[in-house]
């Protein structure tokens, strides 16, 4: 999995767009490639900031297998990568959730974090209170959980044992001082050194983890900065979702911490997801 390139794209009378490239590839098995295109002005007419597609080919021959809807990998394979770190870093009895973001990824957090901790209630938080309102309708209605649309940012960390930020902010929306004892960060959305969804407070309260270590490292402003001006050093950064799943870190010690966890996204997750959603449709189509 060599590191993603990024390019960017001006947009007329717009901010500028991201195009995004992540291959992947397993020996003899599978090889694959996203190309995902980020354009922050899309939700200002109402159009999703996020798209993608997903090619996956047969590693023994380079012949196509599937083409994939690419969003809907990215939001489910995104999700997933953050509940499985919150299954190692949460508290066990956490029952609060925050959401910060009320864009496309926002549902499948909220049912994945349901799916690793029994969850009651969750308070979902976005710039515009009337979108959190409708989408907090719509969840109600979906899931067996009580969501509720918070107009304060600091009000809904302050509740949550589990906060999960899904955002494209350039500056940070958590602040540290927010934040409760024992209480878990999942920051999701920022994938350039550029862009801050928590501040450096919240960095060094907390014991940090990230999916993998070279890309958030390296591409995750909410890690480059703090790196850069001192507030986190390499050695900080605890443990990486590999060190985690193998049993090589304990992940949360006590139930007073703060775990506070960088996902940047990986292709290894989304090449995993399209072999998986490939094999399942050849199976669906031989039943």
């Amino acid at each position: 999995m060599p590191l993603r390139h990024h390019h960017a794209i001006g947009v007329p009378g717009n901010s500028d767009a991201t195009l995004l490239l992540m291959p992947a590839w397993q020996s003899g098995a599978y090889f694959g490639v996203k190309l995902a295109s980020v354009f922050p002005g899309n939700a200002d007419i109402g159009l999703p900031a996020v798209s993608a597609t997903y090619l996956l080919s047969d590693g023994n021959t380079g012949m196509p297998l599937a083409l994939i809807d690419g969003g809907e990998l990215t939001a489910r394979r995104t999700a997933a990568a953050s509940a499985l770190a919150a299954d190692y870093l949460a508290r066990k009895d956490a029952k609060t959730m925050t959401m910060v973001g009320t864009g496309r990824l926002s549902t499948n957090l909220i049912e994945a974090h349901c799916a690793v901790r029994e969850i009651s209630t969750v308070y979902l938080w976005g710039r515009n209170f009337d979108k959190a309102q409708a989408n907090a309708r719509d969840l109600n209605a979906s899931l067996p959980i009580n969501v509720v649309a918070k107009q304060s940012l600091k009000q809904a960390v302050e509740q949550a044992d589990i906060i999960s930020v899904a955002t494209l902010s350039n500056t940070p929306l958590v602040k540290g001082e927010w934040l409760q004892a024992g209480s878990h960060l999942d920051l999701v959305g920022g994938f350039t050194p550029y862009m801050r969804e928590a501040d450096d407070i919240a960095v060094s309260r907390a014991h940090v983890f990230v999916d993998t270590r070279e890309g958030a490292m390296n591409e995750a402003g909410d890690i480059t900065v703090p790196l850069a001006n001192g507030t986190l050093t390499p050695e900080d950064v605890q443990a990486d979702l590999f060190d985690l799943a193998k049993g090589q870190h304990a992940g949360r010690t006590s139930t007073n911490e703060i775990t506070f966890f960088k996902s940047v996204g990986a292709a290894l997750e989304d090449l995993a997801g399209a072999v998986l959603a490939y094999k399942n449709s050849k199976a669906l189509k031989s039943a």
